[in-house]
């Protein structure tokens, strides 16, 4: 992948994570996925952390494949992501999301351009 690419793609992740409802999450594989790259998991946190800070992405809406925040528990990060979740209705049951009930499954046009699904 050329660098060109590769800011393509942090673009593309943006506009997912700008996608995903208030009250609903998606993992970080569900964003690659999304994102037209489904083994690059691992750098979607890489492309949220790329965003300018007045775009205010909701980063806090992306967690790992468990339904877990992946920051240490004690951590200054786990508690903001944590409050702003819960803040939206997000239920936590033993530090992890039931991502039945707050996955966001939607379909790319929808995450991209918020059509009806």
């Amino acid at each position: 992948m050329t660098s060109a690419d590769f800011d393509r793609w942090v673009k593309t992740v943006w506009q997912v994570v700008q996608g995903i409802p208030r009250g609903h999450v998606l993992t970080y594989g569900e964003v690659a996925r999304l994102a037209g790259m489904s083994r690059a998991a691992r750098r979607v946190s890489q492309a949220m952390r790329r965003a300018p800070r007045d775009m205010k992405l909701p980063w806090h809406r992306v967690v790992n494949a468990q339904g877990k925040i992946s920051f240490p528990e004690d951590s200054t990060g786990y508690r903001r992501q944590k409050d702003r979740l819960e803040a939206e209705g997000v239920v936590f049951l033993n530090g992890k999301i039931d991502l039945d009930r707050f996955g966001y499954q939607g379909a790319l046009d929808h995450l991209l351009w918020g059509e009806p699904l």
